[in-house]
């Protein structure tokens, strides 16, 4: 396994106001968000890299304002023509 340091001062810390643990984790979490967000990973891809089970980590995106589902334009069209919505009558 691949392992990526980021060095940072002590400064950054501080200004965090986080511990080093902490903020170890929120970077972490908010690598594999931006990932995901982007498109280059899943969203177990990105749950493995943040260090929490898929689930935890979209209900976390939701949680922080991110969007957890992507639809371009192209897929929704789909999905509408494959599964209409039903009509009341």
């Amino acid at each position: 396994m691949a392992v990526l340091h980021i060095p940072y001062d002590d400064g950054l810390l501080v200004s965090s106001g986080l511990s080093g643990k902490e903020f170890e984790s929120e970077l972490r979490f908010l690598l594999a968000a931006k990932l995901y967000e982007l498109g280059r990973v899943s969203a177990g891809q990105a749950g493995k890299l943040a260090g929490m089970p898929r689930l935890r980590f979209l209900d976390e995106l939701s949680r922080r304002g991110f969007t957890v589902i992507h639809l371009d334009q192209d897929s929704i069209e789909d999905d509408l023509r494959d599964n209409p919505p039903a009509v009341d009558q």
